[in-house]
């Protein structure tokens, strides 16, 4: 390929005047602009509500919407239950934080047993609401953070968390009142004295009375201090060390508090992000995070017996498999009983049951490849485990959680059964499990998943946000608590994130298309009922544009599987196609939902208008699709996934006619990643690429996403070597544009300089580097978009396009 003419030159024109190519028309044009495309989307598309949560009470619904283009700050908006129109609530009922409604939280006693009053922190104070009054009372109004508040058994006190400690206040007298005693730090400790220190005290104590005197004050001084405590039932101390309180709780009867510490590890040494375009005019030092393959923190669960004045150590490695070494460990040799067979584990809970009488954890292991429930004995430590979820890859899916946490799990009612998300048969699914007798129980099943759950008040019916129907639409449904026939409850085609009403007989959905962004819809909650609209987003300037439906197809695989993509086809084509990725890896973009690349679709939408055939592919890895999709990816990035992409371009070939030096490639993040291992692994079914922030090496990434997938570098060398474009520069044929944003915290510039410098050393030619001062990760200076996508157009023009020199 020719090289292509500086990109890092100010471009004068938005479009360039294109040359004919053989055998097409003259002229194509196109109503868009890159300008137009890439300004603030308020400003062109207009803003679209997001956020939609119903008042406790039912009454009434909030969303954020900025219509008018007025500040963030003052976006809060409200419609009845009945529908009408959308009001702009006022400052002074915004600075109130009215109680909004989150969902019933069976068995954590947010709400008292009747659900008649609730109690919530907002702004790092406290609230009680009174659910029958529709009143609402401020508990605390203090400079500390109050969080986590819940009823005390009784429901005259509630409980909470300050300053990694638990306290309680009466509401009725307002005492506040401590219920725990951690300290930072280790215990004192008096050493004993030496055999010469003891001769004289001993000597001192003989000799003096006033001495004896005073030592026998102080003894019966501690001794009463002993006493008023246990009096009192002051807490008893608790010392934390080095390590930080992870998470802190007291079961309901208050007699067991847990105490979860996490120590950071000693080698979690930050990166550095350097912002050079500063109010000051001094270059501002960023600490950013580790790099993949840090130790694993230490982590401890303690639980004080406040009853026995006791503590005890929860040892998590008693559950099965704690010690089971991974599996590409084993093929490299790995000694099954060598140390660091001991993974390191985490918990989360307990989460206790309203009356208290069973405690759950949720258990990971640092590698990501195990999960445990198990019930918890509070007098004891010991755990029974209630279900394990294992993966050779890496746990994940929606509902569980591939970044660690408890994922979607809770209580049943009856407090005895405890439901959660799990991956075992493909697809994520719910499930319910006794915890005394371990009988699982599957609510939901299919090649499906389920993507949001969550109980109505009495406990009777699922409320679900499933792609049962297709894996490209999102819909509301309802389901029996224990299972069986699922309504569905939205109709329309596309996506739906949906509300439920406290009540459970109103919906709101934010309902989105493909070629329309979200806007606010109420309907009853019966399958049959119609929805009203209630906002009209888009500005009458966007709506103008007859933006395009893409065409949602399937191509086969080189593996026989049929893959999701979408085409975006013109009516003119130039003979060439451009291909999109979409970035984060588990993400769906091959979806009837307003694309979270908006930007991206509206710029698809005008290289269409200029003859140019867009295709965008949920590739493996890609979420939607079940567990095998998802981790198709496992310890070769850029394999299968990429696979799938030369497999979408042969298929073009195949059926557009579009040969391989007509077609460019391009995307950002992981994206860009996947850009970069295209033109150096597979440079012969591409012409050129644009890849925007991209991952250069995976090595230099973070820790909680990169070791799900490559493990860490120390023990997996091999998948980080064959998944990093760095190591594989050398195949670079084509035009290459990398834009990248200088402060950027998530992958840092760092990664890409160490690339030019790969390119500079090997020689090559046709690439170009266009560095962003001002922006991170992701853009936000219209003027920064506007400048990328303008030179994206322009290499696309120059490679592929009508301009590439003509043979």
């Amino acid at each position: 390929m020719t090289r292509f003419s500086s990109l890092l030159l100010a471009l004068s024109v938005l479009l360039l005047p294109l040359r004919p190519a053989q055998g097409q028309p003259a002229e194509r044009t196109s109503s868009l602009t890159v300008e137009q495309i890439m300004q603030a989307p308020e400003t062109w598309i207009g803003d679209w509500p997001t956020n939609a949560r119903w008042h406790e009470s039912g009454q009434a619904l909030y969303f954020n919407w900025n219509p008018g283009g007025d500040f963030p700050s003052d976006s809060l908006y409200k419609v009845s239950r009945s529908g009408g129109g959308a009001q702009k609530v006022s400052p002074a009922e915004r600075r109130s934080n009215p109680p909004t409604f989150d969902g019933w939280h069976h068995g954590e006693h947010v709400y008292t047993d009747d659900f008649s009053r609730k109690v919530y922190a907002a702004d790092g104070d406290l609230y009680l609401y009174n659910r029958e009054t529709d009143t609402q009372t401020r508990l605390t109004d203090t400079p500390a953070r109050e969080g986590n508040p819940r009823f005390g058994l009784e429901e005259d006190r509630v409980l909470f968390e300050r300053d990694d400690n638990l306290f309680s206040v009466h509401l009725s007298t307002g005492q506040i009142r401590q219920l725990t005693d951690v300290q930072s730090g280790r215990e004192p400790q008096e050493g004993a004295p030496s055999p010469r220190e003891r001769f004289l005290e001993e000597q001192q104590l003989e000799l003096f009375e006033t001495l004896r005197e005073r030592n026998e004050e102080e003894e019966q001084a501690d001794e009463a201090r002993e006493r008023d405590r246990e009096a009192d039932d002051a807490p008893p101390p608790f010392y934390t060390g080095d390590a930080e309180v992870s998470a802190l709780r007291m079961d309901p009867t208050e007699r067991f508090v847990t105490i979860a510490q996490q120590s950071q590890p000693d080698a979690a040494d930050p990166t550095q992000v350097i912002d050079y375009v500063t109010e000051s005019g001094q270059a501002d030092v960023r600490r950013a995070r580790p790099k993949v393959g840090i130790p694993p923190g230490d982590f401890a669960l303690h639980v004080q017996d406040l009853k026995r004045d006791t503590t005890i150590a929860v040892n998590l490695h008693q559950l099965p498999g704690a010690y089971d070494v991974p599996a590409y460990r084993q093929e490299q040799g790995a000694e099954l009983d060598s140390s660091e067979a001991k993974r390191a584990l985490y918990s989360y809970g307990p989460y206790w049951s309203a009356d208290g009488d069973h405690g759950v954890l949720v258990v990971r292991a640092d590698n990501n490849k195990d999960r445990w429930i198990a019930r918890l004995d509070p007098e004891t430590g010991d755990l029974t485990v209630l279900d394990r979820q294992h993966d050779t890859a890496w746990i994940g899916g929606p509902g569980i959680s591939a970044y660690g946490g408890p994922g979607n799990v809770g209580w049943m009612p009856d407090g005895e059964h405890f439901y959660f998300q799990s991956e075992a048969t493909g697809y994520s699914h719910l499930y319910t499990v006794d915890v005394e007798t371990g009988e699982t129980t599957q609510l939901t099943s299919g090649d499906f998943e389920v993507l949001d759950a969550r109980l109505s008040q009495d406990g009777s019916t699922w409320t679900l946000t499933t792609n049962r129907h297709s894996p490209h639409q999102q819909h509301v449904e309802r389901m029996p608590a224990g299972g069986g026939d699922i309504t569905r409850l939205t109709q329309m085609t596309g996506t739906h994130d949906a509300v439920l009403s406290p009540d459970g007989t109103r919906l709101a959905t934010l309902y989105s298309t493909t070629n329309q962004p979200a806007d606010l819809y109420l309907k009853d909650a019966t399958a049959d009922a119609d929805p009203a609209r209630i906002t009209e987003s888009p500005t009458d300037e966007w709506a103008a544009y007859d933006w395009r439906m893409p065409e949602l197809t399937r191509f086969e695989a080189s593996d026989g599987v049929e893959v999701p993509a979408h085409v975006f086809r013109p009516d003119n084509p130039n003979g060439a196609a451009v291909f999109f990725v979409h970035g984060a890896g588990y993400l769906q973009n091959v979806l009837k939902d307003f694309p979270p690349y908006f930007r991206e679709y509206m710029f698809h939408n005008m290289l269409t208008d200029l003859g140019y055939t867009v295709v965008d592919v949920d590739y493996r890895g890609s979420a939607g699709y079940g567990r095998d999709w998802r981790t198709a990816v496992y310890r070769h990035m850029g394999g299968r996934d990429l696979q799938d992409y030369v497999d979408a371009a042969k298929w073009v070939g195949d059926t557009y006619g579009i040969p391989a030096e007509r077609r460019f490639i391009y995307g950002g993040s992981y994206g860009g990643f996947m850009t970069l291992m295209a033109l150096f692994t597979e440079p012969e079914h591409f012409g050129g690429g644009a890849a925007l922030r991209s991952v250069t090496d995976w090595a230099h990434y973070n820790d909680v996403y990169t070791s799900n997938i490559l493990n860490t570098p120390q023990t997996d060398s091999l998948a980080y070597a064959r998944s990093s474009p760095i190591y594989h520069a050398e195949g670079l044929e084509d035009p290459l544009l990398m834009p990248h944003g200088l402060v950027d915290t998530n992958v840092q510039p760092q990664d890409i300089f160490r690339l030019t410098q790969r390119l500079i050393e090997l020689g090559k030619e046709n690439w170009e580097l266009a560095i962003y001062p001002v922006e991170g990760h992701g853009f936000e200076e219209p003027s920064s978009w506007t400048d990328e996508y303008r030179r994206i157009f322009e290499l696309i023009q120059e490679s592929v396009g009508p301009e590439r020199p003509q043979n």
